[in-house]
């Protein structure tokens, strides 16, 4: 029989394309669902919030300046990873939900699933939402989808790594950079993505993983004048009112909580159309000789 001792996991943030533990040094408790204690987490405070929205801006330039085939690239690097290490997903996944191991796998492939499929919206989104537009005159008249900019997502509560894809893949995938709030209760697959994230080819910056009390973090993000919106999916109602009127102070986009019944069914581009910003140029088509024709 061995006499070894395990070596438990630190779990810590990821901000910037590292892994800080919060500035107060402060960590909570995890449990699983029959309160058996799993690790750990740190407790984000304001100072790792705005830590992080200094990383998100600065990442921003090179990631909204990347081609979407790129960006679809990095993505499907991402599922790659995350295949990987499907096992350990699926081992926290079922203590962060209290599923089965059969049940647990099916979240997390339907996860990795996830990020194929928004790896494939990156250069196909434009199509969708932008395009020339028929106008009288003599002009091209042009108009194409640009990413909002710095977007804090507050990530579902009940679906720990799932919902947690299926919020964060369409803001970065659509060139915008992330600051996300890992489930209060279930933030473990969250930390954990953040190491596959950091293995990939993401750059540091474009994703940005805090733990701890939602609302806590969640203000200073709201208020926040380089935050360019905010998701608040995993915001109760009285959180999310509250958020909202911290966000019209510098015009944040808002994108307010929606039920979710079921964070396994095809998502739509709803997500992906969320967070982008409609640029319409015009030019004149010029003239062809002395008739006048145009081109």
């Amino acid at each position: 029989m061995s006499d070894r001792l395990s070596v438990l996991k630190t779990y810590k943030l990821y901000v910037g394309g590292k892994f800080p533990r919060s500035e107060s040094g402060r960590v909570y408790e995890v449990t699983d669902s029959k309160g058996t204690w799993l690790a750990n987490a740190p407790q984000a405070s304001r100072k790792d919030a705005r830590d992080a929205v200094v990383a998100a801006r600065k990442a921003f330039g090179g990631w909204a300046g990347a081609t979407a085939y790129n960006r679809g690239q990095v993505l499907y690097r991402v599922a790659e990873m995350l295949e990987g290490r499907r096992a350990q997903f699926v081992r926290e996944v079922a203590d962060a939900e209290g599923l089965s191991k059969a049940k647990a796998a099916e979240q997390v492939e339907a996860t990795i699933d996830r990020w194929v499929w928004y790896a494939g919206w990156t250069d196909k989104i434009a199509q969708v939402v932008g395009g020339g537009n028929p106008v009288a005159g003599p002009f091209f008249n042009l108009s194409s989808p640009e990413p909002t900019g710095v977007v804090a997502v507050l990530a579902p509560q009940e679906s720990s790594f799932l919902g947690l894809v299926s919020v964060l893949a369409p803001v970065i995938a659509t060139g915008n950079t992330a600051i996300v709030i890992a489930s209060e209760r279930s933030p473990l697959p969250a930390l954990s993505l953040g190491e596959v994230l950091a293995t990939s080819d993401v750059p540091g910056g474009v994703v940005n993983i805090l733990s701890g009390r939602t609302a806590e973090i969640a203000a200073p993000l709201a208020a926040h004048q380089d935050v360019n919106a905010i998701d608040l999916a995993g915001a109760d109602e009285a959180l999310a009112k509250e958020l909202e009127i911290a966000a019209a102070d510098n015009l944040k986009r808002v994108l307010r909580p929606q039920p979710v019944d079921d964070w396994a069914a095809v998502p739509g581009t709803d997500r992906l159309t969320a967070f982008l910003e409609t640029k319409t140029v015009w030019h004149p088509t010029g003239s062809l000789g002395a008739s006048g024709s145009s081109y």
